[in-house]
């Protein structure tokens, strides 16, 4: 079982509220020709509406396995997760997903790949600029609506992969180390951004990294895996209210809790 270290947590929680997403008992074994190797075992999570949470551990230890499982993209092997109430048997696009790698049609505009996932559903033209305007201005990008990938930066593809996910409106993003290619500087500016996009959006995030920092800064709960096979061994509530900078970073609070876990990957 997980240990709950629990602080002044922002979330604030209804008993009676059931949660966005159950994972219970969920297990992933990939077999070969010769073996069998478990890459998850025995994850139990609960996620509730709006929620922003990280989950972070150390290469191998199954986070994007996990990622893949609540997408739909992976079957588990044990256990089951539910997304508002629905067993997730496949893909569905109430769980929008963002990679590392930016994923972009490169023969397409900023615009037509925002607009694809609109366009594939049959929402009327009209309809379908409006949305792809709104994500234009969300992701600072209204400028560069008729740029090709080609021409933009690693951050500003990931702003664009970011747009395109949630103009599909889904319930939940799923996010797999969507920073982990960038420098250091768009890196900081990309985390800031997605915090400004949550708290208007209000979707339900959950965020694979190995960056502890990160996975503080952006979170209202932290989920720590070890491996393998890849387990929860530890979950987190972050001490600090949605609004956040980077100047957060440098809290005595924040640094103590990036130490904790730091130790606690370690062993």
């Amino acid at each position: 079982m997980a240990l709950v270290l629990s602080y002044d947590s922002p979330v604030k929680r209804n008993a009676y509220v059931p949660p966005k997403i159950i994972i219970r008992e969920v297990s992933k074994v990939y077999k070969t020709k010769d073996k069998e190797f478990m890459a998850v075992e025995g994850v139990s999570m609960e996620i509730m509406e709006n929620e922003f949470v990280s989950v972070v551990g150390p290469s191998g230890c199954g986070k994007s396995t996990l990622l893949r499982m609540i997408a739909g993209l992976e079957e588990t092997t044990e256990g089951k997760i539910w997304v508002d109430g629905k067993e997730v048997r496949g893909p569905s696009a109430e769980r929008g997903m963002v990679f590392q790698s930016y994923t972009l049609f490169p023969w397409l505009t900023v615009a037509d790949n925002i607009a694809f996932g609109l366009k594939l559903k049959g929402i009327p033209a009209a309809k379908i600029k409006e949305i792809v305007d709104k994500y234009l201005q969300l992701i600072d990008l209204a400028n560069f609506a008729y740029s090709y990938p080609r021409e933009l930066s690693g951050g500003m593809k990931q702003r664009v992969a970011i747009a395109r996910a949630l103009a599909n409106s889904p319930s939940v993003l799923l996010m797999d180390e969507p920073f982990g290619a960038l420098d250091m500087q768009t890196k900081a500016s990309m985390q800031e951004m997605l915090l400004d996009i949550w708290r208007k959006e209000r979707t339900t995030i959950i965020f694979i990294t190995h960056d502890i920092e990160e996975a503080i800064f952006l979170a209202q709960r932290v989920y720590v895996m070890k491996g393998r096979p890849g387990s929860i061994q530890a979950i987190f509530e972050v001490p600090f209210p949605a609004q956040r900078s980077g100047d957060v970073k440098d809290v005595e609070s924040f640094i103590l809790l990036k130490k904790k876990i730091t130790a606690m990957l370690k062993n």
